[in-house]
């Protein structure tokens, strides 16, 4: 599934799992909450059919805000589908779809066409009792609810390819996700060949959650390190980026986030400096991100390996995000690490709110030249010490705290709502019987 508020469309593509006699159509209906939004009728031809539905609310602009999705307002469509062939129906099917868009343009990451800040943390996903499983189904729930209370509207999910039932919650509940996937040890002819179909799969398989904004098929060019001088490597990445582009072309692509960029929509920095006065030079003018981009970067790796993304740097048209700043811990006993270490939980607290202060004004970005950032990490993952959360979950400072630091807010002053507030207005004739910011439970 996609959409185009724009064209005031939504798109789908269903493909059969097993030949069927034709003639077949394909009769596909929505709603939401209940009530009918619009509806369609198409023939499969090949296996295959393509369906374009027009309701009425996301063509007009008055309206259509109350039928996109957003964090603030994680409307989603539900999707009847009903295969008829020459006997009546074949075979029924349900699904959901997300009528928003994404892009990054004009120096700005954009949700449904306006500036909208990226505060993502990252998210490795692993549990002290089970590792990369989740303990429990609720479980997957219970994180996105965490990670939403906290302040985050984003989660970068690190080095593995998320179990479908997270991004099922970050789409029910109202959570950006950057989708990634696990770097290969090496480079290698093996190692390029099975980057480029489990990508696709991933990319095939979790391509109509609403909830994924962007993708990132590389990090810290783990799998290519010598991207630097090995034209074969740039390849690889370059094509990665393409395939992403051409597999789904309505999501921004990072085409190796933190540095050594070959193609990207997004210009992202890792930058683990613990001095707050060090990320205001680099990142609190344009002038200082431009010194940045110019110089050995703050991690000791060129930032751009192209001339024309350093150019569109340079002249603003490219967004600029921190995707990896943070990562401090105070308990530091030998056997765990993190990028920085302090001795107290009233040191931790000072330096989690100068950092995040130096990469935000007021919580939104309004004052920063950055389009976000993406605070390591969630929580401590193995030998890493530097989560905001024990790796049981538990929070090293008081939750309250917390999440005051991350929006940049003062704690009663708040204006988050948890869980997103719901119109209970009824029925508008204009858009197609949708009731107002409704989603089914």
């Amino acid at each position: 599934w996609w959409s185009d508020p724009v064209a005031g469309t939504l798109s789908g593509e269903v493909t059969l799992s097993t030949r069927a006699h034709p003639p077949l159509r394909l009769a596909v209906a929505t709603e939401i909450g209940g009530v009918p939004l619009v509806a369609s009728t198409v023939d499969v031809v090949d296996g295959s059919a393509l369906v374009t539905l027009r309701p009425r609310g996301l063509r007009a602009g008055h309206l259509r805000e109350d039928l996109q999705w957003s964090p603030q307002n994680p409307v989603l469509i539900d999707a009847q589908l009903e295969l008829h062939g020459a006997g009546g129906v074949v075979d029924r099917a349900a699904s959901y779809l997300g009528a928003r868009s994404v892009s990054a343009e004009g120096g700005a990451f954009r949700l449904n066409g306006v500036p909208y800040f990226v505060r993502a943390v990252l998210e490795q996903g692993y549990w002290p009792t089970s590792l990369m499983t989740a303990p429990s189904p609720a479980a997957h729930r219970d994180e996105v609810e965490l990670i939403i209370r906290l302040g985050f509207n984003t989660a970068r999910v690190h080095q593995k390819i998320e179990d479908p039932r997270f991004l099922y919650w970050a789409d029910r509940l109202g959570l950006m996700i950057w989708g990634e996937t696990a770097a290969a040890y090496d480079f290698s002819s093996r190692a390029a060949t099975l980057a480029m179909s489990e990508w696709t799969a991933a990319v095939l398989r979790d391509r109509s959650h609403p909830s994924i904004v962007a993708w990132v098929p590389v990090n810290e060019s783990w799998g290519v390190p010598d991207v630097s001088r090995s034209a074969q490597q740039v390849q690889l990445v370059q094509a990665l980026a393409s395939l992403t582009r051409a597999l789904d072309p309505t999501r921004p692509v990072i085409s190796n986030d933190g540095w050594e960029h070959v193609d990207s929509d997004i210009f992202t920095i890792h930058d683990y400096s613990p001095d707050p006065e060090v990320l205001s030079r680099r990142y609190g003018s344009h002038e200082g991100v431009c010194a940045t981009l110019d110089s050995s970067g703050p991690q000791g790796h060129v930032l751009s390996l192209s001339d024309d993304l350093a150019e569109r740097v340079l002249r603003r048209l490219m967004p600029v995000m921190v995707s990896e700043f943070g990562g401090i811990s105070f308990t530091g006993d030998g056997t765990t690490w993190g990028y920085a270490t302090v001795a107290t939980p009233e040191a931790y607290r000072d330096l989690l709110a100068a950092l995040f202060g130096a990469l935000t004004s007021g919580g939104t970005g309004g004052g920063s030249v950055i389009a976000g950032f993406c605070f390591t990490q969630l929580t401590d993952t193995g030998q890493e010490a530097n989560g905001l959360l024990y790796g049981d979950r538990t929070p090293k400072l008081p939750f309250e705290d917390l999440r005051a630091i991350i929006t940049g807010r003062t704690v009663g002053e708040d204006d988050f709502v948890w869980p997103p507030v719901t119109k209970q207005s009824p029925p508008s004739r204009d858009s197609g019987g949708l009731r107002p910011g409704d989603h089914p439970e």
